[in-house]
């Protein structure tokens, strides 16, 4: 492409505040993007990931879900455009999650920025990887700065030599979370396949095609959980569909291809957009404890046109083993669930029903109509119900009920256990379990009692380090340190010295 041919619509703007924008604030990124050509990107997720009541959950970039869901696919190659400083950190979080394979990154400075010459590079980088052989799809991500510059990934070609172009804006002022962010990317393939399923015969699964009608299962989950929904739903003459995010290309057809969709992680909505589009029914929830078990497999019945005399005949190979399980292993102790993966409704089911007082779960994600079936059975419990949940209200929720046990995010567990307070990391030691029928609630069960019991460790943990410093005084010293309430004072009065002269400057 001749220089003459280049995008001139990138926003000098956004770099402004240090030099490459990325902290140059969210409202002015937000207004940058917008005159920069992004507003109808930005308008559509504000309609799937509304973000009130308050701005934006506190949590990792959420650039780290559309990432991640590119790694995990085989033959895709996932290339970044950002700061060097967030593709460093996104790398990073990456591998330490797991991730084996190459991050691609397209670096820039300012003047290839401003001048577009970063989205020449990047259209470079994506023919030079587009090899067939190798790659069915390459994955471009803009992060913050690009895409309040307006770099537009729009005008990449939609496939070069057979290998799939998906170019997606992933900014942190546009995409309240990780989670979230996993549907950017889900959505955006299913979109991509469902216009190629439209054309022409497609490529069949790896395994083949099965003699049953599938269920989609939407939402990543623990890898035994699929085998368990497939053997509730063999009653029925039903199977098991791909897991969305997929694993491959060719497993999107296959998800397309059902005859219902179990949205068991409830926030996909773009997902679910192209499903619906599909002309596939959507059915929320999942199938967790005794009476969620029951009404999920009742409403994928209904859904997938299913007589009642099958449906009651997975019932009943179900649910006798999920109450004694749940019977065998009761949870007595006052509880409270936060985190931000989106399957905190389900846990917290699973929990009222092994018998646990649960009195709060919040979640980073959105109210969404496939949440709608949780949230009014755990209210009807007595449980409240907190979506967009800041970290401010979890630790009032913590306060107020005074938890035996508290299931969050790492700084939760923090606060938790510095009150002698057992805990457990939502994201580690309760997501990454197996939650649907009677593996679900034994092993849920199982990790939560061993916490319970473990208050009688942390306060002798707390009488033996008792006196060791905290706050100003913490860490290890050779002499006790003293407070200086009186050098904090100075020091803020010359911050809001220089704040009240910076507003002056700006006025004149």
């Amino acid at each position: 492409m001749s220089t003459s041919m280049t995008p001139q619509i990138t926003n000098p703007a956004a770099l402004d505040g240090d030099g490459l924008g990325c902290h140059s604030g969210e409202k002015q990124l937000l207004a940058a993007a917008q005159s920069a050509g992004k507003s109808a990107t930005l308008e559509q997720y504000a309609k799937d990931y509304p973000k009130g009541p308050h701005d934006q959950p506190q949590s990792m970039c959420p650039a780290f879900g559309s990432l991640r869901v590119g790694l995990r696919m085989r033959r895709t190659a996932t290339v970044l455009s950002g700061s060097a400083c967030c593709v460093y950190g996104l790398t990073f979080t990456s591998h330490f999650y797991g991730a084996r394979r190459t991050v691609g990154y397209v670096p820039f400075n300012s003047e290839s920025l401003v001048t577009g010459k970063l989205f020449e590079d990047i259209r470079e980088s994506v023919y030079k990887l587009a090899d067939p052989a190798a790659y069915d799809a390459i994955v471009i991500i803009n992060l913050c700065v690009p895409t309040a510059s307006g770099v537009p990934l729009q005008l990449l070609p939609k496939e070069i030599n057979g290998v799939r172009i998906i170019g997606i804006d992933v900014p942190g002022f546009g995409v309240p979370t990780h989670a979230e962010a996993k549907d950017v990317l889900a959505g955006a393939m299913l979109k991509y396949a469902r216009n190629e399923a439209e054309q022409g015969p497609v490529q069949a699964p790896r395994a083949g095609r099965g003699d049953k009608p599938t269920v989609t299962l939407l939402g990543e989950i623990f890898p035994a959980d699929p085998i368990t929904i497939g053997m509730m739903l063999e009653p029925m003459g039903l199977a098991a569909g791909p897991v969305v995010p997929t694993r491959e290309w060719r497993e999107l057809y296959a998800a397309l291809d059902c005859v219902a969709v179990a949205a068991l992680h409830p926030f996909y909505t773009a997902s679910c957009r192209e499903f619906d589009a599909a002309g596939r029914t959507i059915v929320g929830s999942a199938p967790v404890g005794h009476n969620g078990t029951e009404a999920w497999l009742q409403a994928i019945g209904n859904a997938a046109n299913v007589g009642q005399e099958k449906i009651d005949a997975a019932k009943n190979r179900m649910l006798p083993a999920i109450k004694g399980a749940l019977s065998k292993m009761p949870v007595k102790g006052r509880i409270t669930l936060s985190g931000y993966e989106g399957s905190e409704l389900l846990v917290a089911r699973l929990l009222v029903e092994s018998g646990a007082d649960l009195r709060y779960v919040g979640t980073a994600c959105p109210r969404t109509p496939w949440s709608d079936v949780d949230r009014q059975w755990l209210e009807a419990a007595g449980v409240h119900v907190q979506y967009r949940a800041s970290l401010e209200q979890d630790l009032a929720a913590m306060r107020e009920f005074k938890p035996d046990l508290a299931i969050g995010t790492t700084p939760i567990v923090q606060a938790a256990k510095e009150q002698t307070i057992p805990a457990l990391y939502f994201t580690n030691l309760i997501s990454a379990r197996p939650l649907m029928g009677p593996a679900g609630a034994g092993s849920l069960a199982a990790v939560v009692n061993t916490a319970l019991h473990n208050k009688g460790r942390f306060e002798t943990m707390r009488e033996f380090f008792a006196g060791v410093g905290e706050g100003y005084a913490a860490g290890v010293w050779e002499d006790t340190p003293h407070d200086r309430p009186e050098f904090r004072e100075q020091y803020k009065r010359q911050i809001v010295k220089l704040q009240k002269k910076g507003n002056a400057e700006a006025m004149i």
